[in-house]
């Protein structure tokens, strides 16, 4: 699990060599690369759901349209370094650019002004949201202390909402050059509106829900 995706990026570092691969915004793929994941939703996923639900068409079973990872940094309001550092990292974890999201209003109690920087998110779709989920899924969640498997928190309208703790579960991240321990969201978004069909796409995927 954890050893097929270090072959993968193995296999991108090589395709680099060969001139074979492209770079988007830090992340790089080798030429005509599928993710796994990817390739199971069309192959495994999408037989297994029509089976269980008895969809009539491919276009009624649910996909995965985006996931979105947000952090939080509450502290930012006193120490501009902390969020521009946590939107590095996220950065790093997500081989894409994160974006800065700033306060809406002025909150005194907080000493926050209308327009700070208050945390940062990534979207991601397409073959890059695939590879993030992968490495999820088998590297960073299985890092987690005593883990168990994950709560669902469905929002009624087929869209999960998965919280972190800590960023450092990543390997991408060094703890030995972090400067604060931060959680954040990761929103699984589908195009359908059934909790329960979600979840079951979810699932299939490989999220390890608590068992009831």
């Amino acid at each position: 699990m954890a050893q097929e995706v270090k072959k993968e990026q193995a296999a991108k570092a090589k395709a680099v060599k060969k001139g074979e691969a492209k770079t988007s915004e830090g992340q790089i793929y080798p030429k005509g690369w599928t993710p796994n994941l990817q390739k199971e939703y069309k192959e495994r996923i999408v037989g297994e759901l029509t089976k269980q639900f008895g969809y009539k068409t491919v276009m009624q079973v649910p996909r995965l349209v985006k996931i979105t990872i947000n952090q939080g940094v509450g502290i930012a309001s006193q120490d501009k370094k902390i969020v521009e550092n946590a939107a590095a990292e996220l950065s790093m974890i997500t081989g894409q650019k994160a974006i800065l999201t700033h306060s809406k209003k002025d909150i005194a109690s907080f000493k926050l002004r209308k327009g700070m920087p208050i945390g940062c998110k990534v979207t991601l779709r397409r073959a890059k949201m695939y590879e993030f989920l992968e490495r999820l899924i088998k590297v960073s969640l299985p890092r987690i202390r005593d883990f168990k498997g994950v709560e669902e928190k469905f929002d009624g309208r087929g869209n999960y909402t998965l919280g972190l703790k800590e960023q450092i579960i990543f390997p991408e991240i060094d703890i030995d050059k972090i400067s604060k321990i931060l959680g954040m969201e990761i929103t699984f978004v589908t195009n359908t509106n059934s909790d329960e069909q979600a979840r079951a796409l979810l699932a299939a995927f490989g999220i390890p829900f608590k068992k009831k």
